[in-house]
């Protein structure tokens, strides 16, 4: 992790199962099927801890034997997969959350400007959510984070996260210099960016590495 002043609102998880699945997931060797389900696994851990402070309403629940105090979830969560690769991690959000609501943006970044383009978005008109999770794997620019938190905003999303497998200090100093209110929980915090805007060490495209995409060098 980079030995800098790290933003109040950024989660580094060191969780024990969360750190032996991502260095599985950084192999070069990881197949995408094998690659798939540790997407999965990680963003199913790394959910849970993003949703610890979600909030409940009070429900009593008839046990076999007597009556108790119990709880529901009161928020309503939705989750905002960015396309592509933010679609691996939306099986593991919705085993968390069966009820939460699924709505899809589209962005990609160009590679000459690295800034991130709209061309998709499924939004209903106005807010529907409590909570909003921002899924992508990669914070890398943080161009793409920015543009997706801005359009929720204009959408009228009040609490925003964003929930990454691996992030990058200039995607989180990006993301906390425009949206300071927005928390951030990834698996793991990388040392930098390269000239073309991937993370090191990373573990390559996200996208390319779970759909078998990638060009052979």
């Amino acid at each position: 992790m980079p030995d800098v002043p790290l933003p109040p609102r950024l989660h580094v998880s060191q969780h024990p199962a969360i750190r032996h699945k991502l260095t599985l997931l950084r192999d070069e060797r990881t197949e995408p099927k094998k690659f798939r389900e540790l997407v999965r696994e990680i963003s199913w851990l790394v959910g849970y801890e993003a949703l610890a402070d979600a909030r409940l309403r009070e429900m009593p629940v008839q046990t076999p034997l007597e009556q108790t105090d119990g709880a529901e979830l009161a928020d309503r969560i939705g989750l905002i997969p960015i396309l592509r690769a933010g679609l691996g991690m939306v099986d593991a959000m919705l085993e968390l959350m069966p009820t939460a609501q699924v709505w899809h943006l589209g962005l990609f970044r160009d590679e000459r400007t690295l800034r991130p383009v709209e061309y998709y978005n499924k939004l209903p008109d106005s807010a529907t959510v409590d909570l909003c999770l921002i899924l992508d794997p990669m914070l890398a620019t943080g161009g793409s984070a920015v543009a997706a938190i801005d359009v929720l905003k204009r959408w009228g999303a009040v609490r925003i996260k964003l929930v990454n497998l691996i992030a990058a200090p200039e995607g989180v100093a990006a993301v906390a210099s425009v949206h300071p209110d927005v928390e951030i929980h990834t698996a793991a915090l990388d040392r930098q960016l390269n000239e073309r805007g991937y993370i090191l060490p990373g573990l390559g495209d996200a996208g390319d590495r779970q759909f078998g995409t990638g060009r052979p060098e």
